[in-house]
């Protein structure tokens, strides 16, 4: 061995015997998998465990109501256990595009909200494309009507219902909120004769003022209509003292739907005096993404879940 390889040598072992001759290789960064769907934590869009599974029993393909001669529905999810008479309707939207799949697949989306003895219902609408957000917002209000009637049929108490969504399901909760009412005792359809006010709403970055959101620009797909229809789908423009207590959740970062949207209803549901509070999340963007950084993104999702939860549990549970 040669001078300067033995002083090498001695200077190594010197400082860590051997070990900086032969380091562990650093650990490859974690690839960032992009915004989650609907801002739900990675655990709860993977299939349900058959543990799991055996926690609720399913009613499934409720038909609500019909548009253009097809069935409207909703999927029921009924904890086996502890079922604490309360239930929470989440509308399945993302970007007015209101996906079914079986319940048995998505039941990780919920099992939080099952575990704590909460009955959920899966609301579908009619969906975009073919189908714009007025439909949308049309359908959700009649489901609800549907949903408020039958409640007792599920195990639970109409008086305890909470809607739940993000993004475009969010401003859909909002609208089953705020645009809710006693019924019109003078409509044709009975169903329409039915109540559908509700007690709690979660909304997750959602849209509030349409045309406040679009300023003037027309999008394409289920945002592209007439700007005059926008107030009356904007459920900012139906805040009043009767509404539910409401949890508006948001990105501070968000660049599809911008904070400031929940923002504005914060402020219309303090003047009406409607119990309310926005929680901000520091970097996120749409979906509680932040990207580059999926553990984060993962926490905030987390976090929002967390708090929804826990908003259903303090405001219906008895």
């Amino acid at each position: 061995m040669n001078r300067l390889r033995r002083a090498a040598l001695a200077v190594a072992l010197a400082l860590g015997g051997g070990s900086a001759l032969a380091q562990d290789p650093a650990p490859p960064p974690v690839a960032d998998p992009g915004p989650p769907l609907s801002g739900y934590p990675r655990d709860a869009l993977r299939a349900p465990t058959p543990a799991e599974l055996k926690t609720a029993t399913y009613v499934r393909d409720v038909v609500y109501g019909h548009r253009d001669g097809m069935a409207l529905t909703y999927d029921v999810f009924r904890p086996v256990k502890k079922a604490n008479g309360a239930l929470v309707v989440n509308m399945v939207s993302a970007g007015y595009r209101s996906s079914w799949g079986p319940p048995e697949e998505r039941q990780a989306r919920y099992q939080a909200l099952i575990d704590k003895g909460f009955t959920v219902v899966a609301l579908y609408h009619a969906s975009a494309p073919r189908f714009q957000a007025p439909d949308a917002v049309a359908d959700v209000r009649l489901g609800m009507r549907h949903i408020r009637l039958h409640a007792a049929d599920y195990g639970a108490d109409p008086g305890r219902i909470g809607a739940w969504g993000a993004s475009a399901g969010g401003h859909l909760a909002l609208v089953a909120g705020m645009m809710a009412d006693d019924g019109n005792p003078a409509a044709t359809n009975a169903l329409e004769r039915s109540g559908n006010r509700i007690a709690a709403v979660v909304a997750y970055f959602p849209p509030t003022d349409l045309a406040v959101l679009l300023q003037g620009r027309l999008r394409p797909g289920a945002l592209n209509v007439d700007p005059s229809l926008l107030p009356a789908i904007s459920p900012i423009h139906s805040v009043d003292p009767g509404d539910p207590p409401t949890l508006l959740l948001h990105g501070d970062a968000d660049r599809g739907v911008p904070a400031a949207q929940s923002e504005l209803m914060r402020a219309a549901l303090d003047r009406a005096g409607v119990q309310n509070e926005l929680r901000l999340f520091a970097g996120a963007d749409h979906d509680f993404y932040v990207k580059g950084d999926p553990a984060k993104t993962d926490a905030y999702a987390t976090a929002a879940m967390t708090a929804m939860v826990g908003w259903f549990e303090r405001h219906l549970r008895r």
